[in-house]
């Protein structure tokens, strides 16, 4: 009988299912786009993400996330950016728009996964793999963290380039949520073709 052959270290972590996150950024927000993006990391470097300090990102700040962002980008077997515009959300609905997003950063993806985890209790309809909703999975699983801020910090980004276009909007201050401060701004100069305006609706605001 043939002794069977055994596996070397290397050849067993590259058959290791690969961990597929997605999460979204700017769902709540009253201007700009939804932000979708998926991280697909390997065990080996969720641990190197975890050691360099990927946690949610809403527990970062901004500084810290820039800082990160290069890591995950390497450290990463495939990533993945979607977003879904003010117009959409508007047409669609905020959940279909968020989707859309998602689905948007999935096919950038070289491959599709078998399996994905989404961060937050609602399906991912559209999706027709396999996949597990995590409640907090930003705080529960490294790719989803990595997701988040992969998401955020592009987001942050595309809200500082809109600032020079919308100047007094604060837009980069508030990145484009509706705090009291934004809401009252609109009231004063109205709003842009970038605003929500199915959002402003329900707050009386056009």
């Amino acid at each position: 009988m043939q002794e069977k052959k055994e596996e070397d270290p290397q050849q067993a972590l590259n058959k290791q299912v690969s961990e597929v996150g997605i999460d979204e950024v700017g769902r709540g927000a009253v201007f700009g786009p939804v932000f979708s993006a998926v991280v697909v990391l390997n065990e080996k470097n969720k641990y190197l993400l975890r050691q360099f300090g990927v946690v949610d990102s809403k527990k970062l700040t901004p500084k810290k996330r820039k800082l990160l962002l290069p890591k995950i980008l390497l450290l990463s077997s495939d990533y993945g950016i979607g977003q879904s515009s003010a117009r959409e959300i508007d047409k669609l609905g905020i959940r279909v728009a968020t989707e859309l997003s998602m689905m948007r950063a999935l096919k950038k993806l070289k491959e599709k996964p078998s399996k994905i985890i989404v961060d937050g209790p609602l399906l991912l309809r559209p999706w027709t793999g396999t996949q597990k909703n995590i409640v907090s999975g930003d705080s529960k699983f490294i790719s989803i963290a990595s997701a988040s801020i992969v998401a955020k910090v592009s987001r942050d980004n595309l809200m500082e380039r809109l600032e020079k276009k919308y100047p007094g909007f604060l837009i980069f201050k508030n990145k484009g949520y509706g705090t009291n401060e934004h809401l009252s701004i609109i009231k004063d100069i109205g709003v842009t073709n970038l605003h929500r305006k199915s959002f402003l609706k329900k707050s009386n605001l056009i």
